[in-house]
């Protein structure tokens, strides 16, 4: 690699690959995304490592599990001395800058960040967290239905708000480093809240697709038909509480395809930013999603599982002049992306690791010589009463919780996971049924290692699941790991309620602009001042171009 690029990192919130041209939607528009791809690798089988916002947003940025730094959560608190990608790129000289949502939870607001232009959408306290050991509690926080019943077009959101202040903040920033010295090469996360719910979008957006043009969910299924986690979530979000009609679901669906348009227009801007000013060259651009959204399917709606529409996310790299386009089959996530990034600010030489990651990175992938095949997954938060853990690899979908039955599905010849190979297992320590009427289920969960022999469909699955439960028991203590989340639960919804008694001192970042240097100030010298700022430069007197 001849020299190191810039970083531009474009993460939408909760959007899936298959809403998008370059992943096979013929319906919804989003010509920028489809010319990333054509001009970059595009992975066909990329992941978030834990299906939910905050616990998925700092794997990608440590290249953690869940697990190993204590991001369990919504409202788990993400460590300062969790070495981030951002970090790394510091230490490589990098100018690290981000705008908008990440969702940093506790008193540090950067985690390596030189730069924050906005301050984040979602609240940084502990408020939250979700509690085990009231599994039949739902507490107001949770998502509920609102969002699909009360679907469709308006005028304004908060998340339109948000957005537009974190693109308009990336713009200028952009323009600001191509018009100054470029000293170092800059790092830069932009983090947009769409298409994420409330199902709610402008008319210009609600008005790029007809009802003919959104389609039903593929699968639908009873909830008696459900596994139990579905069944818990199905309970955690009131999803029973009242039935949808068909307009609504349509309604959420078209409004989420109408979110994607717009994201793909902001995604435009800043790739026009980067062509305009001539920084597109020598940028590697980055475009993934934090999870996905069940919009529906299953019967379900958000995230919060391991169904491919909750965990599979886009990843597009385009890196002209260092990595052909194309497309990669193999099984890769976002935990993937803090080796990788270090590699490229490396120029590919070894950065030497100071402290253990769980990502590899993707640099085989994208120099075509070779690569891994796997992701492995966590589930720590609501709707669960017991670690849920998720191993993807070749053809084989394993999902296991001490609390539930085994799932194992072969996502070549079931895409729509609808054949479960692992039978449910005999009763027995772990066996019993673990939907939201009974409240036992976390106890029995915590005690049962999670890998008592269980009868199969057939020897082949037989045969994985016996290998998939014995890497299970190496990769996990599940049993250490369930006391480690409920005790930080307990310790979090203490913290939590004590804040809220007397003063509120919080946490969430607060963006500082100096008006003394803003504009035009009489320190400064104005025929400098415009010269600098404009760009480009006009030329100077006795130049031929003047």
């Amino acid at each position: 690699m001849a020299r190191r690029p810039n970083i531009l990192i474009l993460m939408a919130d909760q959007m899936i690959p298959q809403a998008l041209g370059a992943y096979g939607n013929r319906t919804v528009r989003t010509p920028h995304i489809d010319r990333l791809a054509e001009g970059g690798v595009v992975f066909d089988s990329a992941y978030c490592n834990s299906p939910l916002c905050a616990p998925s947003r700092y794997v990608f940025l440590s290249g953690r599990l869940p697990s190993a730094i204590g991001g369990y959560d919504n409202a788990a608190e993400f460590p300062s001395a969790v070495p981030t990608f951002a970090h790394h790129l510091r230490l490589a000289g990098y100018r690290t800058i981000l705008s908008g949502k990440m969702h940093f939870c506790g008193a540090d607001q950067l985690h390596g960040f030189e730069e924050r232009l906005t301050t984040d959408i979602y609240p940084a306290d502990f408020g939250w967290t979700p509690d085990w050991t009231r599994p039949l509690e739902r507490p107001s926080w949770y998502h509920n239905m609102s969002s699909v019943r009360d679907a469709g077009p308006c005028l304004r959101t908060n998340q339109l708000d948000f957005d537009e202040e974190v693109v308009f903040a990336a713009e200028r920033k952009l323009y600001d480093i191509a018009r100054g010295r470029r000293e170092r090469p800059f790092a830069f996360v932009v983090s947009l809240t769409h298409p994420h719910d409330p199902y709610a979008i402008t008319e210009h957006y609600w008005n790029r697709h007809s009802d003919e043009d959104v389609p039903l969910p593929r699968v639908t299924l009873a909830p008696e038909a459900m596994d139990p986690h579905s069944r818990r979530l199905r309970h955690v979000c009131a999803m029973d509480e009242m039935p949808l009609g068909e307009r609504q679901i349509r309604n959420a669906r078209r409004a989420y395809y109408g979110a994607v348009a717009y994201v793909d227009d902001q995604i435009g801007r800043l790739l026009g930013v980067l062509e305009e000013t001539g920084l597109a060259e020598d940028t590697v651009v980055v475009l993934l999603s934090d999870h996905g959204d069940m919009l529906g399917e299953r019967g379900l709606w958000y995230k919060m599982s391991f169904f491919e529409s909750a965990c599979r996310i886009p990843l597009i790299i385009r890196a002209p002049g260092w990595f052909q386009a194309g497309r990669v089959a193999a099984s890769v996530s976002s935990m993937d992306l803090l080796p990788t990034l270090v590699d490229l600010a490396h120029d590919g030489a070894a950065p030497g690791w100071r402290t253990p990651i769980d990502g590899r990175s993707l640099l085989p992938h994208l120099q075509r010589s070779g690569g891994h095949d796997e992701v492995i997954g966590e589930y720590l938060a609501e709707g669960a009463v017991a670690p849920i853990v998720m191993i993807r690899r070749g053809k084989d979908k394993f999902i296991h919780s001490p609390a539930d039955p085994d799932q194992l599905y072969d996502l070549s010849d079931d895409p729509d996971e609808l054949v479960n190979r692992a039978e449910q297992p005999a009763a027995g320590p772990g066996a019993a049924d673990s939907g939201v009427a009974d409240s036992g289920v976390a106890d029995s969960g915590a005690a049962d290692s999670g890998v008592a022999d269980s009868g199969a469909a057939d020897s082949g699955a037989a045969d994985a699941i016996r290998r998939y439960r014995a890497e299970v028991e190496q990769r996990w203590d599940l049993a250490r790991l369930h006391e480690e989340v409920v005790a930080s639960q307990q310790r979090r919804l203490l913290v939590a309620d004590a804040l809220r008694q007397g003063r509120h001192s919080p946490w969430d970042f607060q963006p500082f602009t100096d008006a003394g240097t803003s504009y035009m100030r009489n320190h400064l010298d104005l025929d400098d001042l415009e010269a600098m700022a404009r760009f480009p430069r006009p030329p100077r007197p006795g130049s031929p171009a003047h």
